[in-house]
């Protein structure tokens, strides 16, 4: 293929955005440093990655998923495995035109553990049962009871360990609220009323609330001209965020409007006595018709539940996305938030950034060199007495070698040199959401 036709490729199908074709299982694994041998369990991480090499946008290639698997301070494998869908089965099946089958999806935006299943997830359907070595089990849909699909980012309470999570629709009822047990049994399924048929991608948890982000990203199917997603910006949907009680009903929700925005990927939230903190990475517009997208940043919103206001305030201006806290800290205070940063325009980590909520400084560690980087997973250290005691794990890109690693960084110590890096015998595109994946206590 010439250097002018490669150059006309969109960015999710050239460099290391490109697929890879070849299913791979290696289990000789060279290291660089020393795996902390507490780290048992699997790194898994999923991604966009279309079997035909052609696709209309990044959200639309089917889902690959990344693995490491480690345990006694030793790398014993990495693999990588197409999630078998319907659409994997179907290559010219365009998947805009399957959204009324839960089964056709596309499973290509994260993958979490829950209950005993590991499941990979997007947000028009169900989510893909996974085996520990990522073979396809099937369609997950709670045993009949989720009539909806399932949003890519559920959130796991660590206090009580339900699952909750939400579906949006192009129609009626346009937002479902769901929460699973601990045990993984579906038990709550509420519809939640909105104006319209926006994309919700992310939503917001805390010790005794959910917090829904009703924002104006509008499904037109009158208009798929956006690199053949059919959702726009609107400027007359306006943006808000509904509170309700985790346990509650339409009925209950509380909406606040805040300044028109969107926002893929919130970082936490927390109560406050009577207020809820929300950190967020935050973009002033996108897929605003005629006009560039701006890149996200770290951004905090503090609804006052007793003033029915919400108060914004920038937090950084660097260019942030793929946040993540703890799990342990999921809904619950913390000082801590860690993020890619993107430095090259394209949604790749240059750098991972840790921000100290608390004294409101930041720190980096570099990835140099033209190296890059994804979404960066807390893991928490054995016997972890400080919130920043544990790893920062991600694949990483070097373009030199054009092959990727496996990066473990002490969290408590950004800057320094990885504790560990496990080089892979390919490269790992660029990819979305992935996982840490404990072996059973």
């Amino acid at each position: 293929m010439s250097e002018a036709a490669i150059s006309e490729k969109p960015f999710w199908l050239s460099g290391n955005f490109a697929p890879t074709y070849d299913e791979v299982t290696e289990t000789k694994l060279e290291v660089t440093g020393s795996i902390p041998p507490e780290l048992n369990g699997r790194y898994l991480r999923n991604g966009a990655n279309p079997q035909t090499g052609e696709t209309a946008h990044w959200f639309l290639g089917n889902g690959m998923i990344h693995g490491v698997e480690l345990n006694n301070g030793k790398a014993n494998w990495y693999r990588n495995r197409y999630v078998r869908t319907p659409l994997l089965a179907d290559p010219g099946a365009d998947p805009m035109s399957v959204l009324d089958d839960r089964s056709k999806s596309l499973a290509n935006t994260h993958i979490v553990s829950h209950a005993g299943k590991i499941l990979a997830l997007e947000e028009g359907h169900w989510p893909f049962e996974l085996s520990s070595d990522l073979e396809t089990i099937g369609a997950y849909n709670y045993n009949g009871k989720l009539e909806t699909g399932m949003t890519a980012h559920p959130k796991v309470c660590p206090e009580t360990g339900e699952l909750l999570f939400f579906a949006y629709g192009m129609t009626p009822p346009y937002l479902t609220y769901h929460r699973a047990s601990a045990a993984g049994e579906l038990v709550q399924s509420e519809q939640i009323e909105v104006k319209g048929a926006t994309m919700v991608h992310d939503f917001n948890i805390t010790r005794n609330y959910v917090i829904f982000m009703d924002l104006p990203l509008v499904w037109n199917f009158e208009n798929a001209a956006n690199a053949g997603l059919p959702i726009q910006w609107s400027d007359e949907y306006g943006a808000r965020l509904g509170v309700m009680p985790r346990n509650g009903s339409n009925k209950d929700v509380v909406w606040y409007d805040i300044d028109p925005c969107y926002v893929y990927h919130p970082l936490n939230a927390y109560e406050d006595g009577d207020d809820i903190v929300i950190d967020v990475s935050r973009m002033a517009h996108s897929m605003k018709p005629g006009v560039a997208d701006v890149p996200p940043v770290l951004h905090r919103w503090t609804i006052h539940q007793n003033t029915g206001t919400v108060s914004e305030s920038q937090i950084d201006d660097r260019a942030v996305d793929f946040p993540r806290v703890p799990d342990a800290v999921v809904g619950l205070k913390h000082r801590y938030g860690y993020l890619a940063e993107f430095g090259s325009g394209l949604p790749v980590a240059v750098a991972f950034r840790k921000y100290d909520m608390q004294s409101g400084t930041s720190e980096a560690h570099e990835l140099k060199n033209g190296r890059v980087g994804g979404e960066p997973v807390f893991v928490p250290a054995a016997g972890a007495s400080a919130e920043d005691d544990g790893y920062l794990m991600s694949f990483v890109y070097d373009p030199a070698e054009n092959k990727s690693e496996l990066v473990i960084i002490d969290a408590s110590n950004l800057a320094s040199d990885p504790v560990a890096r496990v080089h892979l015998p390919t490269r790992v595109p660029a990819g979305f959401h992935g996982s840490w994946v404990a072996d059973p206590a």
